[in-house]
């Protein structure tokens, strides 16, 4: 029988997604497993093993008939008895199974990552597999879903585990040194070599931290901005890269007051283009609140489309930005360019002319920020800071050779508690709500 570690209630959950559906999958777990399925099917399958067959209600009214799979623990998803009921995808038929469900004594709809959480507390998972698993949920692009792929398999736990051994055995070191210096079986200034290893590990540090500045391309996306003169295309711009009418085209100048962004994917890479209000002079208070925030937007971006009518280009001051700036040249279909003037990218967003280059050049754009990333990268903030604070910890022992080596060796166990806390090994009963409050419900 599985070893229950604290959780007196059975959760379920409907795991399959929106419904109506083809089928539909309501998953359970927790100590009452063996008396519902038993209850409902009228017998506990072998583990693992389909088994087709009708279910009941308590009242003996058949609710539906399908599979059902059973997981003994401590060998399941989350290390408890587990079950899962296929049923048609109807609407009423879930909704029946599922108040069937919630008639159970101590029998409850699960939260929000319940079932991922009790796979952390009984020893399935670490946070950051947990992590990989629900960016593995809500991965949109290829790039989302491999970078995910990565931390759900393990790989990211393995490395930061890794480095925390070697941590902890300095410390061991130093502190052998320290205990035992009279002894002949203790070489003396072991430390030396210490010092050399947290060196190098410093640095392993530094690179993999350069790496998940990268990675976050795949999770944050870049961020394009549009901007020009009133009337120089850029909502036309805008629904021809998005292939449907998202903005208003018109006319009539200042038609656009707001930002206005869609979603694409470009080579597996999250890109964000927002459409901006036309930049000029005026009057118009609702107008000017639009600029401000089309200044705004193109201050942030990565990269800036300063879009111009080609026959007739209005000089526009482009925002200060860290980000590259491309100039685009708009209606080539219309008229002949301005004698003079010179355009990174000549296109016609009402014919197509030109598109695909431009959208090429943003591809290449998207995958050269996101860079070659190894087979391991941080992938979120809480990574990102909590690795930080382990470097500053190494660098401030490695450097401050003038310390005592007790206060030396207290920074080496301070880095190892920080990335402890990355796996979910010490100290972070504080952040679990906050990280499993991310999953949908049934995860």
């Amino acid at each position: 029988m599985i070893t229950q570690l604290g959780f007196p209630d059975t959760i379920f959950a409907l795991s399959s997604g929106r419904l109506p559906s083809g089928v539909a999958v309501i998953r359970l777990s927790g100590p009452h497993i063996r008396f519902v399925v038993e209850t409902i099917a009228g017998k506990v399958p072998k583990p693992r093993m389909a088994a087709y067959c009708p279910f009941h209600s308590r009242t003996s009214e058949v609710l539906d008939r399908g599979l059902l799979l059973f997981f003994s623990g401590p060998h399941s998803f989350t290390g408890e008895d587990c079950a899962e009921f296929h049923l048609h995808g109807g609407v009423a038929v879930v909704d029946r199974f599922l108040r069937e469900l919630s008639g159970f004594e101590n029998c409850r709809m699960a939260e929000p990552g319940e079932f991922t959480r009790r796979a952390f507390t009984n020893g399935k998972m670490d946070l950051t597999i947990a992590e990989g698993l629900a960016d593995l949920v809500s991965a949109e692009t290829e790039g989302q879903r491999r970078l995910a792929q990565q931390v759900a398999s393990g790989a990211q736990r393995d490395l930061y585990d890794g480095w925390r051994k070697e941590l902890i055995q300095a410390r061991a070191l130093i502190e052998a040194e320290l205990d035992f210096a009279d002894e002949a079986d203790v070489p003396g200034s072991v430390s030396a070599k210490v010092w050399q290893a947290m060196e190098l590990l410093s640095g392993q540090i530094s690179r993999h931290l350069a790496d998940g500045q990268r990675a976050s391309v795949f999770r944050d996306g870049v961020h394009v901005a549009i901007i020009g003169a009133p009337n120089a295309g850029k909502s036309s711009l805008l629904n021809a890269v998005a292939g449907r009418d998202v903005a208003i085209i018109s006319e009539e100048a200042g038609t656009t007051r707001d930002l206005i962004e869609v979603k694409l994917d470009l080579g597996g890479i999250p890109v964000f283009l927002t459409d901006t209000a036309g930049l000029r002079e005026t009057e118009g208070q609702v107008e000017k609140i639009g600029i401000e925030r089309a200044r705004s937007r193109a201050a942030s971006a990565d990269l800036v489309l300063l879009l111009e009518d080609m026959s007739r280009p209005e000089p526009v001051e482009p925002p200060k930005s860290g980000g590259a700036l491309w100039r685009v040249g708009n209606k080539q279909d219309l008229a002949a360019p301005a004698s003079g003037e010179e355009w990174d990218f000549r296109i016609s967003a009402r014919s197509g002319e030109g598109m695909d280059a431009l959208i090429g050049a943003m591809t290449r754009f998207a995958e050269a920020k996101a860079g070659s990333i190894g087979d391991v990268v941080p992938t979120r903030r809480r990574h990102m800071d909590l690795l930080g604070e382990a470097r500053r910890e190494i660098e401030e022992a490695v450097e401050k050779d003038n310390l005592p080596l007790e206060l030396r060796a207290e920074h080496l166990r301070r880095a190892s508690q920080f990335l402890g806390r990355i796996t979910g090994d010490v100290d972070v009963e504080d952040i679990l709500d906050a990280i499993f409050s991310q999953f949908c419900i049934g995860k």
